[in-house]
């Protein structure tokens, strides 16, 4: 065997321990199990794929925790993808020459798929994409902690900007994402280096635009905060390219982007809101095709809707509220509208259609915007309370269809996208207007979402529907 410099150093070591984590086996271990034990807990997935920030732990960990404790089974190999921040090449660069290690242990590379990756000419090995390199690094703490030594990773660095590129390496991996038994970890930080303030309205805009699942609303997003003359914006994603060979996988299928965490590194203890980072935490798995509320989570919603409304038109304050005690599902990122009645006439109605809040933050937000902020009434007054109804209606996830003859006037709402324009309408309203399917979609499309009637035969179709007590 010739001894090379490649063989010497066969395994990856650690390039951030002791800066972005602790160097301390015992300390770290302590700090992450800590972390997972307390992050938020969602309902149980079948999770296919997470996305995760990669600063140093004091700024992010607490955010990637949220999304590694949705993981709930193990996976036979976890292909760990990031973008470069050292090196640039049409391509992605697989280590596979050994091993991972960090301060828990050492973490095995399956080479068998690495291997068979690099028979295409995009996926090649470059060694100063890996060796400086803490995309990767830093997530390996985290599935060791959950998964010891029952743990095979793929480690991709993508180097590239060519959207050809990004496509094709797309998939390549795309039989690899279709079987179940396998996870995708994408790590990403959000914004560089806007304020507090902007980062935030920045983050939401490219986390919403996630969520669509759709690469070209993706890019169209990211132009439009590049755009936005946000001061001190260097990028709204650092990895914007691992982003989408994840959304080029999912894209046309019925995947759910939920967002379970968004912070920036202005809400802690050593950020400067004067310049921050932003971080997101999503997992992605396959959505079921039906959404259902029992009638004991109905009722938690109407209580919590109803404390909100009468603590803000009483004491113009906000309900405190112990997330721990909130029902899982309630959790989720649902679009939902709040209308108040009074002697069975509308007194109120405010909702918010875009999925980017857990479902109770959004009834409970809605009640107190349908009490005060309706432009069309006076606000509710304390003496109305009494008589009062509140109707909720939840809007369940949307799936996307291939054809109008899967739409049902009366149960499913409509939401078209067609580019950066896009409309939604409810499901009453072809019921209101009588309209048929094709009445229904056109008047969306066209007068809805300013879609030019040629580009409507183009633009991709949303349904869901509301689920009204």
């Amino acid at each position: 065997m010739v001894i090379t410099m490649e063989n010497l150093n066969a395994q990856r070591a650690c390039a951030v321990a002791g800066s972005f984590y602790s160097d301390d086996k015992t300390e770290l271990s302590t700090q992450i199990k800590s972390l997972l034990q307390t992050a938020t807990k969602f309902e149980e997935q079948d999770v296919q794929a997470i996305i995760v920030p990669h600063a140093g732990y004091v700024f992010s960990a607490q955010t990637a925790a949220t999304a590694y404790a949705t993981l709930s089974k193990k996976y036979k190999n976890i292909f760990l993808i990031g973008s470069s921040h050292h090196v640039s090449f049409d391509g992605a660069s697989i280590y596979n020459i050994g091993n991972y290690k960090t301060p828990l242990g050492e973490i095995q590379t399956n080479h068998t798929i690495v291997s068979q990756l690099m028979k295409n000419s995009l996926f090649t090995y470059n060694r100063d994409a890996h060796t400086k390199e803490h995309t990767l690094e830093v997530q390996l703490p985290f599935l060791q902690t959950i998964y010891g030594d029952e743990l095979n990773i793929v480690p991709i660095i993508i180097a590239t900007q060519n959207m050809e590129s990004i496509i094709e390496i797309s998939k390549v991996l795309k039989p690899y994402f279709d079987d179940k038994d396998n996870l995708f970890i994408i790590s990403t930080d959000l914004s560089h280096y806007p304020d507090y303030e902007d980062a935030n309205v920045v983050d939401k805009r490219t986390l919403n635009a996630l969520t669509q699942n759709n690469p070209q609303e993706f890019i169209n997003t990211i132009v439009k905060n590049e755009g936005s003359n946000t001061k001190g914006l260097v990028t709204s994603a650092c990895g914007w390219s691992s982003l989408l060979v994840l959304l080029n996988m999912t894209k046309d299928e019925n995947y759910k982007y939920e967002i379970v965490e968004h912070k920036n590194s202005g809400d802690t203890q050593y950020g400067d809101k004067n310049r921050v980072v932003g971080y997101g935490a999503l997992r992605i798995y396959m959505q079921s095709d039906k959404f259902s509320l029992t009638h004991e989570e109905k009722e938690e919603l109407h209580q919590l809707a109803k404390l909100s409304l009468y603590e803000a038109t009483i004491n113009n304050k906000r309900i405190e509220i112990d997330e721990s005690t909130i029902s899982p599902k309630l959790k989720q990122h649902l679009g939902a509208f709040v209308t108040l009645n009074k002697d069975k006439r509308l007194r109120g109605c405010i909702g918010q259609f875009e999925p980017n809040q857990p479902l109770y933050k959004v009834v409970t937000e809605m009640a107190i915007s349908a009490a005060k902020f309706d432009r069309r009434f006076n606000q509710v007054t304390e003496d109305e309370l009494k008589d009062i109804e509140i109707e909720i209606s939840v809007l369940t996830p949307r799936k996307k269809i291939n054809s109008t003859n899967e739409i049902k006037v009366g149960r499913d709402g409509i939401y078209i996208v067609y580019g950066d324009k896009n409309g939604t309408y409810l499901p009453q309203v072809a019921t209101d207007m009588k309209w048929n399917v094709e009445e229904f979609v056109r008047s969306c499309c066209e007068e809805k979402a300013g879609i030019s009637p040629s580009d409507c035969k183009n633009a991709q179709i949303f349904t869901y529907e509301a689920i009204v007590f």
